[in-house]
């Protein structure tokens, strides 16, 4: 094959697989006019290559050339300083004029002597690619109502069994006892419990039954009349009284003494309540939570907690399992608070980064879900791009987490043998 037939054999091989392309590719000559104009630039920008040739790139009406408007003349283009762009996302207009999303690529063409001939332009659409990210951004927001109730958020096994046991909860007016550590969200649950019930529409009380004295968590709980102790000027609805129609939330249930322990059992049979000082009884219509972090049939054992009460009151146990016991779901609650965080501060957060994540996964704490809280909204806070990273944040924020880290890393690498 002689030379100049190789040499037609050649173009037309390339014009045939420029043609093939399904990327759309164009070319301008030193003028900055079309010279060419492949199949798929039709297709992508609506314009025949009749219409485009001699005409500039300008009737793409690129929404992003070099972080600019497109220049009048190709004299005033940066691809002549730079010699070749960065492939971007931008919008392309099409004939119809509806934007097309595109990535855009862009080379200077030199001959042999390094004097400019002309550019290419190479044109990918992201209309298909879109739309699957369309699709995928839905399917995630079903999977998260499968992983979330309320405000719970879960997809491990052991989460899935609490959500099950919040909706046969739920479902009866039995009286549940929430089990599990400091920080698991039992407070969450019970609310998650009670505004899936029928009792929805009435009111959720809470009462933190370790933070006042006896004395007052008896007036607390079950009212006064007035001069039923110094400083009693007027009658006071109890918090059962106040929850009537709904639900009454007692957490910490294992820290009441024996004498609220007896009244509680009488709540708990009869339905009715005495306020202090008053002799007259009142019927209520309450659905009973309780919850604590401690060991309850241990204090039973040990002559703390009555056992009539305990088993009264574990009529429907759940367990909540700590995080870490399901570290598959540190991911789901990272994310939860930095979307919180974006809708509190503006930002635009979209993920961590790999490096931030494996931190907070091999994190070998305590497991607890409200510990997770803090640091994921401080990375929030801190990142200034759509990805954040560990070392945006304070180093006293996450260096204990990252020492850790460092740390396992370093008993992973075997040590060099001695030469």
């Amino acid at each position: 094959m002689s030379p100049k037939t190789h040499e037609l054999w050649n173009a037309r091989f390339i014009n045939r697989i420029i043609d093939a392309m399904a990327d759309g590719v164009f070319t301008m000559d030193d003028q900055g006019r079309i010279s060419s104009w492949n199949p798929a630039m039709e297709r992508i920008s609506g314009y025949a290559a009749e219409e485009a040739l001699g005409k500039t790139c300008q009737i793409l009406q690129c929404s992003r050339c070099f972080g600019k408007n497109c220049p009048t003349s190709i004299a005033h283009c940066r691809i002549l300083e730079i010699g070749q762009s960065e492939a971007k996302e931008c919008l392309l207009r099409h004939k119809d004029g509806h934007d097309v999303p595109v990535i855009k690529n862009a080379s200077v063409v030199k001959d042999d002597a390094g004097h400019f001939i002309g550019i290419v332009e190479t044109v990918t659409d992201m209309t298909e690619l879109n739309r699957a990210r369309e699709r995928a951004e839905a399917a995630a927001l079903r999977l998260a109502e499968v992983h979330q109730m309320n405000n719970i958020i879960g997809r491990s096994h052991a989460m899935q069994q609490v959500f099950s046991a919040i909706r046969m909860a739920a479902a009866s007016e039995a009286t549940v006892l929430i089990l599990g550590e400091s920080g698991t969200g039992k407070e969450l649950v019970a609310g998650a419990i009670h505004f899936n019930s029928d009792r929805h529409e009435g009111p959720m009380i809470t009462v933190n039954c370790s933070a006042l004295s006896e004395n007052l968590l008896e007036s607390e709980l079950f009212g006064h009349v007035r001069g039923a102790f110094t400083g009693a000027n007027r009658d006071r609805m109890g918090r059962f009284e106040e929850a009537s129609g709904g639900t009454i939330f007692l957490d910490e249930i294992g820290e009441l003494s024996p004498f609220i322990q007896v009244k509680l059992l009488r709540v708990l049979q009869e339905r009715e309540i005495e306020r202090v000082g008053d002799s007259r009884k009142r019927k209520i219509d309450i659905r009973i939570i309780t919850a604590t972090h401690k060991d309850l049939y241990r204090r039973v054992r040990e002559g703390h907690f009555r056992e009539d009460l305990y088993y009264r009151l574990k009529v429907f146990p759940v367990h909540l399992p700590p995080l870490r016991e399901r570290r598959e779901d540190i991911p789901l609650l990272v994310d939860h608070f930095i979307q919180r965080m974006n809708r509190k501060t503006g930002k635009k957060v979209a993920r961590i980064s790999h490096e931030a994540l494996r931190i907070f996964m091999d994190h070998p704490g305590r497991g607890m879900c409200v510990s997770w809280k803090t640091p994921s909204s401080m990375l929030s806070c801190c990142a200034t791009a759509s990805r954040s990273k560990p070392r945006t944040c304070p180093s006293k924020s996450v260096s204990p987490l990252r020492q850790r880290l460092a740390a396992r890393q370093r008993r992973q690498v075997p040590p060099k043998a001695d030469r």
